[in-house]
């Protein structure tokens, strides 16, 4: 059994600060970093780059809607083609930092707003795909969504995505706010663990979901999440050597 830990982050974007990216670097595998969108800019995609690569991790684009001042977790309507064109265009800006540094692109992740979209909506889904068949490297999403399905279906590789820190609703949907707020360190590692052994957790509201965890998302925005990767690395790395 072998999960990755991913990360959403360098989403810091000038003098404003989000998240500790390099106390949560010790514990991931996998960094999602932002594309310029969201968040981020070019010093900052460059620092997580250096960092990624400092500690050994993963490097894949987190590309996101166009909407800096929302960080990319308001919904727009955008046709396949131009959603083809923004993607590409973010992770161009990522795939230059990372060539300079001699860091391969590992895989992609749609960001909020627009990875709740491409779970469910064809035009978009297909999108991503598009993208990442021309850069030949898996996507991750949600489990037993359109994600999946369509990606499947057109042979893109797909990495199976558990989030640790956020809750779901009773129809196994993520329940994606504007703001994270902190969450307890050990029932996230619970919460986790349990995704991994069973393949099962509890939504909001107490229904049985089944879920995959081919890696666990924390996010650098939630108030602890170094307290929150280090309990969940802890609880991975158990099970893993059971």
């Amino acid at each position: 059994m072998a999960v990755d830990i991913n990360c959403d982050m360098g989403e810091s974007f000038g003098l404003y600060k989000m998240g500790d990216d390099e106390g949560m670097m010790p514990f991931i595998s996998q960094a999602n970093v932002a594309c310029g969108f969201h968040g981020s800019d070019p010093n900052h995609m460059r620092h997580t780059v250096a960092l990624a690569q400092k500690f050994g991790v993963k490097v894949g684009a987190h590309f996101s809607l166009p909407d800096l001042p929302g960080f990319g977790r308001r919904e727009m309507k955008i046709d396949r083609e131009e959603m083809v064109n923004i993607i590409i265009y973010q992770i161009g800006a990522l795939k230059g930092f990372l060539d300079v540094a001699g860091v391969p692109l590992s895989h992609l992740k749609p960001h909020g707003a627009l990875y709740g979209m491409a779970a469910r909506l064809e035009h978009i889904a297909h999108a991503v795909a598009d993208v990442a068949e021309a850069y030949k490297v898996p996507v991750l999403g949600l489990a037993g969504t359109l994600h999946e399905e369509v990606f499947n279906a057109r042979g893109v590789g797909f990495q199976a995505e558990f989030f640790a820190d956020l809750e779901y609703a009773d129809d196994g949907a993520l329940i994606i706010t504007r703001e994270h707020e902190a969450v307890d360190p050990e029932d996230a590692a619970r919460r986790a663990a349990q995704a991994v052994r069973t393949g099962e957790i509890a939504s909001i509201n107490g229904k049985p979901l089944q879920v995959r965890a081919e890696t666990i998302c924390i996010h650098s925005d939630t108030p602890n999440a170094v307290a929150i990767a280090k309990a969940v690395r802890k609880a991975v790395g158990e099970l893993e050597a059971a």
